[in-house]
C-alpha cells in the first residue's frame, strides 16, 4: 500500500482509506447503503489491515452514530494500528442546537464520538458542511482547544465553498490556530466540478483531498452500460435522490472507454476508475467503501499498478467536455490552462 502526507501536515495516510457508511445500516439512506454488524465490520476492519489500509472514515450521522459504534467495536483491541477519522456538524435531529458547528456543538459532539468510538482521541475531525451562522472565530478556537485537550490530533472539513474553505486558512493563521489539513470532497469520472476552484486552492494551501463516491455514487461499479439498465437491486434506486446528479450521456460515454479499458487491461471497471483518481493532483486518499468482502476485495485491486498515458487521456476526454465546463469564470479559466505549470 502507498502511502503520502495528509495535505501539509506529518500525517501519513494510504491512498485507500475505508468508509464505514455501511455500518450499523438504519435509516432510508444508511439502511438502503448496507446493514453491517460488529462481527462482520470486524472482517471488513481485518482485510484492510492486512491489505495497508489504515484509515477509517465514519461520521457522527451516519445511522444515528450506529457507525461509529459498530466501527469502535470491530476496532476494539487495535486502536494503535489504526487511524480514525469521523465527521460532525450535519443535523442529527429538529432541536435548535442539533446541527452546525457551535463551540457548545463541537465540544459536545467530540465527547459523544470518543464515546461511541471506544477511544480517548480522534485522529482527524472533520466539520461535515460549513455553518454560516456561527462565527469562525468560535469554530477554530473551539478546535484548537480540543486538540490541545489531546482529543483531536488534526482537523479538516468536508464539502465547503472555496470562499469559506480559504477565509478560515486566513483566519486560522492569523491567530495560530490548527488548519485545516484535509478537504473530503466528491470527486469522480463523472463528477469533476473539484478541479476547477477545490483543486487548485489546495495545491497552493496544502489542503489534501480525501475522495467520498469515487465511483460515482454506486455508477461507476460496472453494473450499468448503455445496454446494461440499472439491475433491480441495484442501491441507487433507494439512494439516488441523494447523492449528485448525472447526466446519462455523460455517464454512458465515461463508461464505454471503462468498459474497454477494462478489456484491454483485465481490471474491473471499478478499479480503473479509483486508479484514475489517484493520479489526480492533491488527491491524498480515496475512501472506498463496501457491503461485503467481495466489494472490498475488488476495490483493494485499484492500486499496485497504474493506466498507461494514453489510457488516462482517454478517460480524461470522455469525462470532461467543453459542454461540461461550469460557469464563468472557470470557462475563462480553461482557455488559460495551456500556460499553466505541471501539475504535481
Amino acid at each position: 500500500m502507498e502511502y503520502r502526507r495528509l495535505g501539509a501536515s506529518g500525517l501519513m495516510v494510504p491512498v485507500l482509506s475505508f468508509g464505514t457508511g455501511t455500518f450499523g445500516g438504519s435509516g432510508p439512506l444508511f439502511g438502503a447503503w448496507g446493514t453491517t454488524d460488529a462481527a462482520e465490520a470486524r472482517r471488513l476492519v481485518d482485510i484492510c489491515l492486512e491489505a495497508g489500509v489504515t484509515l477509517f472514515d465514519t461520521a457522527d450521522v451516519y445511522s444515528d452514530g450506529a457507525s461509529e459504534t459498530v466501527l469502535g467495536a470491530a476496532i476494539r483491541g487495535r486502536r494503535d494500528r489504526l487511524l480514525l477519522s469521523t465527521k460532525l456538524g450535519l443535523p442529527l435531529g429538529d432541536g435548535p442546537d442539533q446541527a452546525g458547528t457551535s463551540r457548545g456543538r463541537l465540544i459536545g459532539g467530540v465527547d459523544a464520538a470518543l464515546r461511541r468510538l471506544g477511544t480517548d482521541h480522534i485522529d482527524l475531525l472533520q466539520l461535515h458542511a460549513f455553518d454560516a451562522a456561527t462565527p469562525m472565530p468560535e469554530v477554530l478556537s473551539t478546535l484548537d482547544d480540543l486538540v490541545r485537550a489531546g482529543k483531536l490530533r488534526h482537523v479538516g472539513v468536508s464539502n465547503f465553498p472555496g470562499w469559506a474553505l480559504m477565509k478560515a486558512l486566513a483566519v486560522a493563521d492569523a491567530q495560530g490556530w490548527p488548519r485545516y489539513i484535509a478537504h473530503q470532497v466528491y470527486y469522480s469520472l463523472i463528477g469533476r466540478d473539484y478541479e476547477w476552484e477545490l483543486m487548485p486552492l489546495g495545491q497552493d494551501q496544502g489542503v489534501g483531498a480525501m475522495v467520498w463516491s469515487p465511483l460515482g455514487w454506486g455508477r461507476l461499479t460496472g453494473r450499468i452500460g448503455r445496454d446494461r439498465p440499472l439491475p433491480a437491486d441495484s442501491r441507487l434506486h433507494q439512494t439516488a435522490e441523494f447523492g449528485p446528479p448525472v447526466d446519462d450521456a455523460l455517464l454512458f460515454r465515461v463508461v464505454d472507454v471503462l468498459d474497454e479499458l477494462a478489456a484491454e487491461t483485465g481490471r474491473t471497471v471499478p478499479q480503473i476508475a479509483i486508479n484514475w483518481l489517484l493520479r489526480r493532483p492533491t488527491v491524498a486518499t480515496v475512501i472506498i467503501g463496501a457491503r461485503n468482502e467481495a466489494q472490498l476485495r475488488d476495490n483493494l485491486g485499484a492500486t499496485g499498478w497504474a493506466l498507461a498515458p494514453d489510457q488516462v487521456a482517454r478517460l480524461d476526454a470522455a469525462s470532461l467536455t467543453t459542454a461540461s465546463y461550469p460557469s464563468f469564470p472557470y470557462r475563462r479559466q480553461a482557455a488559460f490552462a495551456r500556460l499553466a505549470p505541471p501539475a504535481v
